[in-house]
């Protein structure tokens, strides 16, 4: 198959460009138009620091507490290099080869803007190493979220140098090792380019680009398996009539309404009681709300996405070089906190509602089975769902309110967003298998109901779905069917949705 081709320019990008871009089967490619930009802020520095004596941080200084040391002109190259490698202290897992990809292409995209004084040379040597699918292996500790993502962004540094690890072809090996096999060389650092590569937000804004990315599938697919479970607990419509949501017009409460009413068509559910619980009666106010807060965090993250988050920051037409904070995290730090905690609340949510299922109410058999006791049915399931949403109310715990000085008192206050960033990620995967719990104990509750139209859109989702898990009529090892659930969740097709 013909890898697919991404221009690297300065037109604006959204979450599912950068998404594309980062994929395995995508090649870069540096425009024109950006290519001229670089040169002359490159052309720029070099004709500065060939003719001033001026002190320009991170340029000929040293770096934090030590900006006020000078670095002489033979020494740039060392002095670039160095910066690189005592800053690769990554501690902890490594990251996911598909963040650690997004990374790299972000920090691409992030120097093509010119103003970061990197040479074209070293955004080639960049492009040429992602094309070749090779990714930097970085790790999951090590940031605070200003002075940029400081040691994971070294260890990708690293690779650029021939140094550390990366991996290739499934494996992960020595970089020199690999460079060695695909006629690669480390390049030598110039004046400024070790700052401009540690520099910036790009592994909190990996982690923000996915989890954003996977969150707007995420809360499609909640008001699918909301909508089955209220058809399977034969709930009322009434709280999805468009009249009581003109009347609080929240944009996320009227779309998640509207996609509510969609799912269950002329499927006219049997009010079993006046009223029914809030997990299913309120899905509009809770769904919505994250609904709401999801385009909050888009908006930050392609703001970002479309920022130069280096420093200092050079201005040829200008004859500046600002040494400012754009690193700092803090914007994507608060989002990140926020994201998590309106994911979450979509777990929460549908555990109760896959609770409310398995009770035995409204003409339902006890946890969904033929002769419960003998047969413990979706129990467990229920039970395993519980301990996930347990586990993200901890993972919820705000990173950005946390701040620690570092760097002799220079840096004294940091947003924690890489934190923010790893925990989010993790809260994401942990609904997905809520969700996948959910599903399945909607589905298995469906089949019980003998009025559900095959035709409908719930209908036809249950049917796919039973493609590839069964009805259980006697317990069995539910591992295996909810990591299938989970499975089909994440893969259908968004056309569908």
């Amino acid at each position: 198959m013909k890898n697919l081709q991404h221009i690297v320019d300065s037109m604006a990008i959204n979450i599912a460009d950068a998404m594309s871009a980062s994929q395995p089967n995508t090649e870069l490619q540096l425009s024109d138009e950006a290519r001229t930009k670089v040169q002359a802020c490159r052309t720029y520095l070099d004709d500065r620091l060939s003719k001033r004596d001026d002190l320009l941080y991170g340029i000929n200084t040293g770096f934090g507490s030590l900006c006020n040391v000078k670095v002489e002109k033979d020494e740039y190259s060392e002095h670039q290099k160095n910066l690189v490698i005592s800053h690769a202290c990554g501690l902890g897992e490594e990251i996911p080869v598909h963040i650690a990809r997004l990374i790299f292409y972000l920090k691409v995209k992030n120097l093509s803007f010119g103003y970061s004084g990197a040479r074209l040379s070293l955004l080639d040597h960049m492009i040429s190493i992602f094309n070749k699918q090779i990714t930097p292996v970085i790790y999951e500790f090590g940031s605070l979220g200003a002075s940029g993502d400081l040691a994971p962004l070294a260890h990708l540094g690293l690779t650029l140098l021939g140094m550390g690890k990366s991996t290739y072809q499934g494996d992960n090996k020595q970089t020199k090792e690999i460079f060695e096999n695909t006629d690669l060389k480390g390049i030598d650092l110039s004046a400024k380019e070790g700052l401009a590569l540690l520099n910036g937000t790009q592994f909190s804004l990996a982690y923000a680009t996915w989890s954003a990315h996977q969150s707007q599938k995420m809360l499609k697919v909640a008001n699918m398996i909301a909508a089955m479970s209220a058809r399977a607990f034969e709930c009322s419509q009434e709280p999805f009539h468009h009249l009581i949501h003109q009347i609080r017009p929240h944009k996320g409460q009227i779309a998640v309404a509207k996609s509510m009413k969609e799912w269950l068509g002329a499927e006219l559910t049997n009010k079993k009681s006046v009223q029914d619980p809030y997990s299913f009666r309120c899905v509009p106010q809770v769904h919505g709300a994250t609904s709401i807060a999801l385009d909050h965090v888009i908006d930050v993250v392609e703001t970002e996405l479309n920022a130069t988050t280096d420093n200092p920051n050079i201005f040829p037409e200008e004859d500046k070089v600002l040494t400012g904070g754009n690193f700092h995290a803090q914007p994507l730090a608060l989002v990140l906190d926020y994201l998590a905690i309106a994911i979450a609340e979509l777990g929460n949510i549908s555990e109760r509602r896959a609770y409310q299922l398995i009770n035995g109410d409204r003409d339902l058999p006890p946890f969904l089975i033929a002769n419960a006791g003998k047969n413990s049915g979706y129990m467990i399931a229920q039970y395993a769902a519980a301990s996930v949403v347990s586990k993200n109310k901890q993972l919820c715990t705000p990173a950005s309110v946390d701040s620690i000085v570092s760097s002799k008192g220079q840096e004294d206050h940091v947003s924690m967003a890489a934190n923010a960033a790893t925990k989010t990620y993790r809260v994401v995967n942990n609904v997905w298998r809520v969700l996948g719990v959910e599903f399945l104990i909607a589905c298995q509750a469906m089949d019980f109901r003998d009025d559900i139209d095959p035709d409908s859109r719930l209908g036809k989702m249950h049917q796919s779905f039973r493609k590839e898990v069964s009805f259980m009529e006697q317990d069995r090892e539910l591992h295996l069917d909810m990591k299938a659930a989970e499975k089909f969740l994440r893969n259908i097709d968004d056309a569908i949705l």
